[in-house]
């Protein structure tokens, strides 16, 4: 590999093989964030369902109370999505609005700011001049958005985008559930729940630790480990609520 394929490039970023990284990073939260999705879909409602199937084993109870979570639970997820993206998104455009200004009212101090910034990130400070000045000349805004503000102008967050991908993560982790608790004879299907469920919280687990380079033993671990511990709870819970008549 050549010092010009590891060097940085004019815009502060990577060379060749860092050329992709923040799209790479991007399409990793995502990955990530379905994987939770999708883990707390089963949890959630695997809880929910089994505390019902301690309570009575009627087949349209079942299936009433797993329907009613999966939606209850996805919307949640989708709308907190949705709130937490859109304000992220204000406050890029907001940063992109206060450079556009500051370039249009202080063009020179923006390109002393930005001549700076990038000899931080390690160009002589020649080299980093001349950077400065035929990135500003290409595009100021768009430079002063990368190299300062960690911003790219072109892929803002889009909340719409967010809430669908959770809204889908968590029905796909609900169905789970809810499909083992149904769709089995009654003398087998907490059986076949709580065994259905505890793999899939080993794969979430397994994958969710290689996404974020982790040990797997011990994510499995906490995704199995919290997972049984839900399920216990709210049978028990259902059993003594069935017992008492409620």
């Amino acid at each position: 590999m050549t010092e010009a394929e590891t060097a940085p490039g004019p815009d502060g970023s990577g060379g060749h093989d860092e050329a992709h990284g923040g799209a790479l990073g991007a399409r990793l939260n995502w990955l990530r964030a379905a994987v939770l999705g999708a883990n707390d879909g089963v949890v959630s409602t695997a809880g929910l369902v089994v505390g019902v199937a301690g309570a009575t084993g009627d087949r349209s109870t079942l299936l009433t109370a797993g329907l009613a979570g999966l939606l209850a639970g996805s919307m949640s997820m989708a709308a907190g999505e949705y709130v937490s993206v859109s304000t992220q998104r204000d406050s890029e455009k907001a940063a992109l609005a206060m450079e556009r200004r500051e370039l249009r009212e202080e063009p020179e101090a923006e390109l002393d700011e930005l001549t700076g910034l990038l000899e931080d990130r390690g160009l002589s400070p020649e080299l980093a001049r001349e950077a400065a000045e035929q990135l500003t000349e290409r595009d100021a805004l768009r430079a002063h958005a990368r190299v300062e503000l960690g911003i790219d102008p072109d892929e803002l967050a889009n909340p719409w985008h967010a809430a669908g991908a959770s809204f889908l993560a968590f029905t796909v982790g609900a169905l789970l559930p809810l499909l083992a608790i149904v769709l089995p004879p009654a003398s087998v299907r907490l059986y076949v729940t709580v065994g259905s469920v505890l793999a899939a919280l080993a794969l979430t687990g397994w994958w969710s630790a290689r996404l974020g380079s982790a040990p797997v033993g011990a994510a499995v671990l906490r995704n199995v480990s919290g997972g049984a511990v839900a399920m216990g709870v709210t049978y028990a819970a259902g059993v003594l609520l069935g017992a008492a008549g409620v």
